[in-house]
């Protein structure tokens, strides 16, 4: 199996990247549910399918318990999350309170890893160097598909083609960046670069 992806054409005339074709992500109208994802572990692992329900179920509750107390959560093979916000800015230093700060979001930065991708020797030392790229675990080994548009059943959860084909964003609830809070918005993007957009199309 394989991420779908169909070709969309930016058509905003203001956007640099105006005429040019991207691939933008492509999904069905289903979700994987908690039910399957404890089929899945139970085959990988001496557990029962109840226990692993039981602890997946609970895994939220123990995120938000975290996050209440004001810290960050890593999940191993997974990533980090935390809790971020926009705050609206004041004149002055002594204004600037928790009364000031509107929306919360999520921020989740992905676990990655250093993968190898060759070797070259340095003409200076001789020595053999490794070159390497830094993926992200949970997606390093995704391959990926073409579908063609008329299989589209569903629809675009963005404006296909628009302004923001082709973008890595997910929304604001998951951005990946993971900056310090500063000035008044902070977190996650909440939209897409001239290159990309949204969370892609339904098939």
């Amino acid at each position: 199996m394989s991420q779908k992806f169909v070709k969309t054409r930016n058509n905003n005339p203001n956007s640099p990247a105006y005429g040019k074709y991207f691939a933008q992500a492509a999904y069905d109208e289903n979700f994987v549910e908690t039910e399957e994802i404890a089929a899945f572990i139970q085959q990988q692992a001496t557990l029962k399918k109840s226990d692993i329900i039981a602890t997946l179920s609970e895994l939220g509750e123990a995120i938000k318990h975290f996050f209440e107390l004001g810290q960050k959560v890593r999940l191993d093979g997974v990533g980090i999350f935390k809790v971020g916000f926009s705050s609206i800015g004041v004149d002055q230093v002594e204004d600037c309170t928790a009364s000031t700060i509107t929306t919360r979001r999520i921020l989740f930065s992905p676990e990655t890893q250093r993968v190898v991708v060759g070797q070259t020797r340095s003409e200076k030392t001789g020595k053999t160097i490794q070159k390497y790229v830094v993926a992200k675990t949970l997606v390093k080994d995704v391959t990926f598909e073409e579908v063609h548009p008329n299989l589209l059943g569903g629809t675009s959860s963005s404006s296909a083609g628009g302004s923001n084909a082709g973008n890595d964003n997910t929304g604001s609830n998951t951005g990946t960046n993971t900056g310090g809070n500063t000035g008044g918005n902070t977190g996650g993007n909440d939209g897409g670069g001239d290159n990309g957009g949204g969370d892609g199309m339904q098939i």
